[in-house]
């Protein structure tokens, strides 16, 4: 299913004062007399797709011009995606859209029920509508959708070749950009090799050992201190076993207070088990400090003060200090920046050898792009000139008989995503005039038929699910005026086609027609919007043809100009 417009409502737009189109999904034709405000249907579709808000198109006297419209989207498809993006909802495949123009210029946005910027409507549109008026940016006058319209028109013959050069321009990027980092960046990066070299050298002259740096600070507190701990365990010793050089067994120390404890609890043992336990304990205790004693002693022994050794334990820490302040926290953080480094600059020391592998390589990838981007030239080449031929052809149906339009492909000096093709559509006015680019070479009305045509030869190839024309059919009639609604119906077979109209001839070939009437009470001019039944249609298409709706004669070709568009379709 493709997304179209099903409902518009417009308030205090121009002479407007509300209207409601109520639109089909094939061919819709507006039409009305002069000054009726049909335009201002073209303008509120504009307004609803992100157009510019003009404060003087507000009707006079109203606060603001508003314009909202219903839209029947796929569920789940691509724009109910994007609405679901921006916090947006469609509630069963029905989009909501609204816009405001207040009478000083400010202007608001909704969409799917949340307020957003302008330009989100802009964005939103480029997959939905393609509006085609006087004083509209066209949406194929843009050298890219230019590009990709004629790539889709050269259907499958492109495919394969595009496919193989979108693959090469990525390999071939990816390889630029590593070559011009590793050669724009040679300096600095020999820079940060001659650090790496630097740090690694004095890492590698003090070869730190893992935990060195714990150890010698406390062989350096011992070494500092060894003196006070000599003496400390020296009186502890003697506290607990006694003084050696006085009588064994002093009254005073650890062991002999033991052992009379132990005696006098050992001669009662027997007389209660809890006291047993205590002298159980008691001898315990004697042999822990015996241990323990023992232990002071051999410590005692082992404390030296060696002022060399302590001398030469202050300049390896003072060594390492230097190292750790410079590269991480620790002795062992100071071998993983060692370890880490060494792996960098073998690394950066293998940039000579790199940077000749992707040069090898991106010359290559050159020849290969260009071969590529010279098959996707021939291809595109083919394609415009059968392009060129289709419009051309439809453009002399179009009471453009002179015209002739040519697709002119030049090349960027530069790879691009595409290729390295310019793709621009031009055209010769006649067969003496040089081919100008779209907007140059026709007038406003011409330009709608110009575009007309692209979009009925483009039609399946680049499909947009809404056309909207406005002044198609200016300074056209007779026979020329039945092939613009005959191609405008062909385009409606794949789209919706929503056209502001003068002629009947292309009225007829509608499949709902609105008209814009305006009402007078001599002060004030209003206008709404009705969709005619066949009758209706009858009498409009008389009115436009012979000026008088009930003429018999205008009657009678209104329905023959309805029996053609009937048996056309």
């Amino acid at each position: 299913m493709r997304p179209r417009v099903e409902e518009v409502r417009i308030q205090g737009l121009g002479v407007i004062d509300e209207a409601v189109l109520e639109l089909s999904p094939g061919f819709n034709v507006v039409t009305g007399e002069t000054g009726a405000g049909k335009t201002m249907v073209v303008t509120g579709l504009g307004l609803l797709f992100g157009g510019r808000a003009d404060p003087s198109r507000v009707r006079p006297g109203a606060d603001r011009a508003s314009v909202e419209g219903t839209l029947v989207i796929e569920p789940g498809g691509r724009v109910a995606q994007q609405v679901e993006d921006i916090g947006g909802a469609a509630d069963d495949g029905e989009l909501i859209i609204s816009r405001t123009v207040s009478a000083e210029g400010r202007s608001r946005a909704w969409l799917g029920g949340r307020t957003v910027p302008v330009g989100t409507l802009t964005y939103l549109a480029d997959d939905l509508v393609a509006v085609h008026g006087q004083m509209d940016q066209q949406r194929l006058l843009q050298p890219a959708r230019q590009r990709a319209a004629l790539d889709r028109y050269a259907g499958d013959e492109l495919v394969k070749p595009l496919r193989a050069y979108s693959q090469a321009y990525k390999r071939h990027k990816k390889v630029g950009a590593q070559l011009e980092e590793l050669t724009t960046r040679a300096r600095e990066r020999a820079q940060e090799a001659d650090l790496l070299r630097f740090g690694l050298e004095e890492i590698e002259k003090v070869d730190p050992k893992p935990g060195e740096d714990v150890e010698l600070r406390g062989e350096e507190e011992r070494l500092s201190h060894a003196d006070a701990l000599r003496s400390a365990a020296t009186t502890a010793h003697t506290a607990l076993l006694g003084d050696p050089m006085e009588a064994a067994g002093g009254p005073h120390d650890v062991i002999s207070l033991l052992g009379e404890a132990r005696a006098a609890v050992e001669a009662v043992r027997d007389f209660d088990t809890q006291l047993a336990g205590v002298a159980d304990r008691l001898a315990e205790a004697g042999y822990l400090i015996s241990d323990v004693a023992t232990d002071l002693a051999a410590y005692a022994e082992s404390i030296e003060a060696d002022p060399a050794r302590l001398a030469a334990v202050q300049e390896r820490r003072s060594v390492l200090s230097g190292l750790i302040r410079k590269y991480a926290e620790d002795s062992a953080g100071v071998l993983a920046w060692a370890q880490r480094s060494s792996a960098r600059l073998a690394e950066l020391e293998g940039d000579d050898e790199r940077i000749g592998e992707l040069t090898r390589e991106y010359e290559e990838l050159t020849t290969r792009l260009t071969d590529l981007a010279d098959a996707l030239t021939a291809v595109r080449q083919a394609a415009a000139e059968r392009f060129g031929q289709a419009v051309t052809d439809e453009l002399t149906a179009l009471a453009m008989p002179h015209a002739r339009v040519v697709v002119q492909l030049s090349q960027s000096p530069e790879f691009g995503p595409e290729g390295r093709d310019e793709v621009e559509l031009r055209m010769a006015a006649h067969p003496a005039a040089p081919p100008l680019p779209l907007n140059k070479g026709a007038s406003g009305g011409e330009l709608s038929r110009v575009m007309l045509a692209i979009e009925v030869v483009f039609a399946g190839a680049d499909p947009v699910p809404t056309f909207v024309f406005d002044e198609v059919d200016a300074g056209v009639g007779g026979k020329a005026a039945v092939e613009i609604g005959r191609r405008l119906a062909r385009l409606a077979r794949t789209a919706q086609v929503i056209v502001v109209t003068h002629l009947p001839q292309v009225a007829a070939f509608a499949d709902q027609h609105l008209v814009v009437e305006k009402a007078s009470d001599g002060s004030v001019v209003r206008s709404g919007v009705v969709t005619l039944n066949h009758e209706g249609r009858v009498r409009e298409l008389s009115r436009m043809l012979a000026g008088l709706e009930d003429s018999e004669l205008g009657r009678a070709h209104a329905e023959e100009l309805l029996g053609l568009a009937a048996a056309d379709r």
